[in-house]
């Protein structure tokens, strides 16, 4: 695999980390859709590392790609491209769009760690992607959870420049850029 993409690989794989944990030297990332975790599985493999991939519990509707993180440690993000893929990273695990694609479009970055949202939130500007505010949705309900949204007239943008690997959410994300914005 060449340079460029073991390197688009690694800042995905940077970005969806916000999703996952590490304990020790493995890294564990888990949703419920089983194909998102089989497309993190495989970017891990194309990126140069290992990974299992596992449904926790029998009934449970969970899925986990497990990974040693020492081939993304030291990855830092170089540029604009790294970014992106990192951005989209971040977007495929801890980001929102509507359950499908007739409903009123939206985009948003949810996340408990506010330094990490406002860095994502820093690169997202810098890219051209207008952005709301940082807030607390519910203060009472949790205090540590952290929300932005992308602007509506940025849609198009964070679609055509950042869009998605994800299996769920990239032909939701294709649809709202393809939506002509009349402000």
């Amino acid at each position: 695999m060449d340079a460029d993409r073991t390197a688009a690989c690694r800042s995905y794989l940077l970005g969806a980390m916000h999703d996952g944990c590490i304990h020790r030297r493995t890294a564990r990332i888990s949703q419920r859709e089983e194909s998102y975790v089989r497309m993190i599985e495989q970017l891990i493999e194309r990126a140069g590392g290992r990974a299992w991939t596992y449904r926790e519990g029998r009934r449970r509707e969970l899925f986990v790609v497990e990974f040693s993180f020492s081939f993304i440690k030291s990855h830092r993000l170089a540029s604009s491209c790294d970014a992106v893929n990192y951005a989209r990273g971040f977007f495929d695990a801890e980001g929102g769009v509507p359950a499908f694609a007739g409903a009123s479009p939206y985009i948003y970055f949810a996340q408990k760690d506010r330094g990490e949202l406002e860095r994502l939130h820093e690169i997202l500007e810098r890219l051209g992607i207008a952005c709301g505010a940082i807030h607390q949705p519910s203060v009472s309900a949790d205090p540590d959870y952290w929300r932005f949204y992308v602007r509506h007239a940025s849609h198009k943008r964070f679609a055509r420049v950042i869009g998605s690997w994800h299996p769920r959410k990239a032909p939701i994300l294709e649809a709202i850029g393809r939506r002509r914005f009349n402000p």
